[in-house]
């Protein structure tokens, strides 16, 4: 590839910063030279980043070896130590990449472009990875070229570039690179398929790399296909953020049906499901009797059956069953579950009350209704779901008279005495 093709592959249209997330490795030093020496870059901004994964006896010469061409450079670098977890069942592969990827979400600015030199060669070993996996289509579409990442975005330009174009173009400017022993260890998965495997495709099909690649192309303009069409249905199912009409869902194709509640998921921010999330989410809630309280949970995550809805969320810890305490009213009460009750529009209760978690039994007597009832079926009736329930803090009189559930229910007394004042309660989740 020459001096043009290269130019024209880092060039963006736009003025944006750019972030390089240098190893000092051959890739991202062809990348960090290419945008140094490109006065757009430059103008907009260009700084780099080298995470030191502390994994290997030089790893602090690899950073001094970084900090010494940046200088030469005139590009501004900062080393971030991450402490690599090698237990998260990922492999040190996986756990790495964790960390490294963390610590580029963490420094990158608002609105800046992280720059990572993955090549066509990578690409086409992602492929072949994500197949192995069983992946589908998504999986398949293996790396983008340009994404929204963190504050900022993602960026490759060098995705199309093969690795042998990248060695040449450094071979004949001199640069000079760390070649990290770690990358001919056969054991980690991506070093089998680069030293033991690819070869062996290449002596047979030399063009192996290059459609392994457009294969993942092919594969990434088929999933932006599905994706808007998931995002229609999953726009036609949706009732509230967290909330899905089961009905709508079961009346999608199943195939689709496993798609948004992906999408959902992703949407919400909660871990990826695991493979047979899915499934168990199609067998176990959709199937469900509306009052079943069916769920599934994964990775401190939960979906789970409410009538004819889905709920998705966090998993969060219940009110503590024995807690209790003195409330005045006068200022905000922090829940032990980090949510917060307040009284708004009065100064402070003319009597302090009692907060307390639900123990089973309460009974409640609402304005303009002659008895008291249970307090579990009032919270049926109002809708409260089991996800708030299980969270929600009630006041009680000195007297152990129950006066308000949070701010959905409150009692004959407590009524006439806030709306008397112009007063109300405000309960609020922890987001």
């Amino acid at each position: 590839m020459d001096a043009a093709a290269f130019a024209s592959a880092v060039a963006r249209a736009d003025d944006r910063p750019v972030l390089v997330g240098y190893s000092g490795g051959l890739d991202s030093t062809v990348l960090l030279h290419l945008l140094a020496g490109d006065s757009a870059t430059q103008r907009t901004g260009l700084r780099a980043l080298h995470v030191h994964h502390g994994l290997h006896a030089q790893a602090d010469a690899w950073a001094a070896h970084c900090e010494a061409t940046c200088a030469g450079l005139g590009i501004p670098l900062e080393v971030v130590r991450v402490a690599v977890d090698r237990r998260a069942g990922l492999g040190l592969e996986g756990a790495a990449r964790e960390a490294r990827h963390a610590a580029f979400a963490a420094h990158l600015r608002a609105g800046e472009v992280l720059a990572l030199a993955h090549h066509r060669d990578d690409q086409a070993e992602t492929f072949l990875l994500r197949a192995l996996r069983g992946s589908g289509v998504d999986g398949l579409a293996a790396m983008r070229p340009w994404r929204a990442y963190a504050r900022g975005w993602l960026w490759r330009p060098l995705l199309e570039v093969a690795r042998v174009d990248l060695l040449a173009h450094a071979q004949a400017r001199r640069l000079a690179w760390i070649d990290d022993p770690g990358n001919d260890d056969p054991g980690l998965d991506r070093n089998f398929l680069r030293h033991h495997v690819m070869p062996h495709l290449q002596a047979r099909w030399p063009h192996a790399p290059a459609a392994l690649a457009r294969s993942a192309g092919l594969a990434a303009a088929a999933t932006d296909l599905l994706d808007a069409g998931d995002d229609a249905a999953l726009a036609g199912v949706r009732r509230e953020v967290d909330l899905l009409d089961v009905a709508g869902l079961l009346a999608l194709p199943a195939t689709q049906r496993a798609r948004v509640l992906r999408r959902w998921i992703a949407a919400l921010g909660l871990p990826p499901l695991p493979a047979h999330g899915s499934a168990c989410i199609e067998a176990d809630l959709l199937d469900a009797r509306p009052d079943a309280r069916a769920r599934f949970d994964w990775h401190g995550a939960r979906v789970q059956r409410w009538r004819d809805l889905l709920h998705a969320g966090p998993l969060r810890t219940p009110l503590p069953r024995d807690w209790r305490a003195t409330w005045d009213g006068r200022a905000p009460l922090r829940l032990p579950t980090g949510d917060t009750l307040e009284l708004l529009g009065a100064d402070g209760f003319d009597h302090e009350v009692i907060a307390h978690a639900r123990r089973g039994g309460e009974r409640l007597r609402l304005p303009r209704r002659r008895h008291d009832h249970a307090l579990k079926h009032l919270l049926q009736d109002a809708g409260v779901p089991p996800w708030q329930r299980e969270r929600l803090p009630l006041l009680s009189a000195a007297d152990g008279t129950l006066l308000a559930a949070g701010d959905r229910l409150c009692s004959a007394t407590l009524a006439s005495w806030l709306d008397a004042r112009g007063a109300r309660l405000q309960w609020t989740a922890v987001a």
